[in-house]
């Protein structure tokens, strides 16, 4: 068949000619996140990676996510570019808590008919998370599926691989009665709790995108779009120089929920809500929309992004280099003894004090 040709395949809605100029544009994106150890050029059927033999024991470290219906608020806006990078740190994120350095990353990126230009812009948005966290892109997938989904709508899935020493993972079973709880600032709301988030905004204030918000001192796009913010380079640098005992990634279940997966039996966490400054759309949509306060802190991330453990010793030289880092610590808790089953119905491992 000539390539002139346009293919029955091509009237059902899948374009594979449109697909290879897909890739061909998006080429110098993904080399610029190659590292030492990546084998293979984008194309082929798999991503090759070589550890290599700087280690003695090597333990892989996996995780995959998305970012929700925060994709929702870039086709309202219709800017594409930044929402790659929140794939990326949902999913580089979670591999760092664990000790370990992140190595790849895949995505899968599906629509009902592939536009170049907005399918080019994730991709660049996921490039650019990559090279944030020091993470090469070997490959991917680009799932055209007519029918499955409404035009304009699309969907994003991110798959990473890291590594880390055994002796050197990170699993909180070190952490003990009186260790300090450090947490470090978020960008905004990351990539969690965006359906309460659009029905507030969008329904029940009858807001718009466009509109600007004097409380966020911008448009409501540009706050919900802010990037999720990636931390993995920070934290490996803090791994290098302090014994740290358990690092918890604030996602969905907020405070409340994820600080509890770190500590080991006997210990629960005491966190002083008055301890670091909660953004203004935070504040914002618990006003608007009647939230209560545990809700907040099992919803969202009120304006911790990542929790860091470690002894008492240690905190105010871990805090200046966080803070060289060009991250923003609070000590915002510490870790006390508790005598509670963990099977116990309505046991709290975190208590909000303030």
């Amino acid at each position: 068949m000539k390539k002139t040709e346009i293919s029955r395949y091509s009237k059902a809605g899948v374009d594979i000619d449109k697909g290879n100029e897909f890739v061909s544009r998006i080429k110098p994106l993904v080399s610029k996140t190659f590292r030492r150890g990546v084998l293979t050029e984008i194309g082929g059927f798999g991503g090759l990676f070589a550890i290599g033999g700087q280690y003695t024991d090597p333990v892989l470290v996996s995780s995959t996510d998305g970012v929700g219906t925060k994709l929702n608020i870039a086709g309202l806006c219709k800017k594409h570019d930044t929402i790659g990078i929140d794939l990326v740190a949902m999913c580089v994120n979670d591999i760092v808590v664990c000790g370990a350095k992140p190595l790849f990353f895949l995505d899968y990126f599906s629509i009902g008919k592939l536009d170049l230009d907005v399918a080019t812009e994730v991709v660049k948005g996921i490039a650019e998370g990559c090279e944030m966290s020091n993470c090469s892109l070997i490959g991917g997938e680009t799932a055209e599926m007519p029918g499955l989904y409404s035009p304009g709508d699309y969907d994003l899935a991110g798959f990473s691989v890291g590594i880390a020493e055994r002796k050197n993972l990170i699993d909180g079973s070190l952490i003990r009665d009186g260790d300090k709880i450090i947490g470090l600032a978020s960008s905004g709301l990351h990539s969690n709790g965006f359906s309460l988030v659009r029905k507030i905004f969008f329904e029940e204030m009858g807001l718009t995108v466009n509109d600007s918000v004097k409380e966020l001192g911008c448009t409501l796009g540009e706050e919900l779009l802010r990037p999720t913010r990636i931390y993995t380079e920070t934290l490996l640098n803090v791994f290098r120089n302090f014994k740290v005992k358990g690092v918890v990634h604030i996602t969905g279940g907020g405070i409340i929920d994820n600080i509890p997966r770190v500590l080991p039996h006997g210990c629960k966490a005491i966190i002083n809500e008055n301890s670091w400054p909660v953004p203004p759309v935070f504040k914002l949509l618990q006003e608007k929309g009647g939230i209560s306060a545990l809700e907040m802190y099992r919803t969202f991330n009120c304006g911790i992004g990542m929790v860091v453990i470690v002894d008492d010793k240690l905190v105010e030289d871990v805090l200046r280099q966080l803070t060289a880092l060009g991250e923003s610590p609070f000590v915002i808790g510490s870790v006390a003894a508790a005598y509670l089953d963990r099977d116990e119905e309505g046991a709290s491992f975190v208590e909000i004090v303030g």
